[in-house]
C-alpha cells in the first residue's frame, strides 16, 4: 500500500513545487528594447504624427515602455500586471494643467505591442507601440 502511494504524494508534491516556482511578472526578456510609437488624434485638431521609435531597458521590475523627457513632471499613478500584459495610469502635470493618460502593453518574449490613450486640449490622442528586444543593457 505504501509503494503505491508514495510515488502519488511525490508527483503531487512536485506539481505544487512546479507552479510555486513559476517566474513572476510578464513573458518578456529583459534588456534594451526599441520601441515605436505611432501617435493619432481625434477632436478638435485631428492629425497623425510620423512614428517615433526610441530605445529603453526594459525589466521585470520596470516593465512599463516609456520615453522620459527633460523637463516633464510625470509619475506613475498605478499599475498592474496580469499574466503577460501590464496596465498603468500616468500623470504629468503641465503649465495647462494635469494631463493623465492610461496605456496597457502585453509581451511576447520578445516582442509586445501596446496603446496609451490620453485627452489634452479637446484631443483625443491615441499612441500604438510595438516593442522588440535588441540587446543587452549596458
Amino acid at each position: 500500500m505504501h509503494k503505491k502511494i508514495l510515488p502519488f504524494f511525490i508527483v503531487v508534491s512536485l506539481f505544487f513545487f512546479a507552479c510555486k516556482s513559476k517566474p513572476s511578472g510578464p513573458n518578456m526578456r529583459e534588456g534594451k528594447w526599441e520601441i515605436t510609437v505611432k501617435t493619432e488624434t481625434t477632436g478638435k485638431m485631428s492629425f497623425q504624427m510620423p512614428p517615433q521609435t526610441f530605445t529603453q531597458c526594459i525589466t521585470k521590475d520596470n516593465a512599463i515602455p516609456q520615453r522620459v523627457e527633460p523637463n516633464q513632471d510625470c509619475k506613475i499613478t498605478k499599475s498592474t500586471i496580469s499574466g503577460d500584459t501590464v496596465n498603468w495610469t500616468v500623470e504629468c502635470k503641465t503649465s495647462e494643467g494635469p494631463v493623465i493618460s492610461e496605456g496597457t502593453v502585453t509581451y511576447k518574449g520578445e516582442h509586445f505591442d501596446g496603446v496609451v490613450k490620453m485627452k489634452h486640449f479637446g484631443m483625443d490622442i491615441t499612441q500604438y507601440m510595438a516593442g522588440k528586444w535588441i540587446g543587452e543593457c549596458k
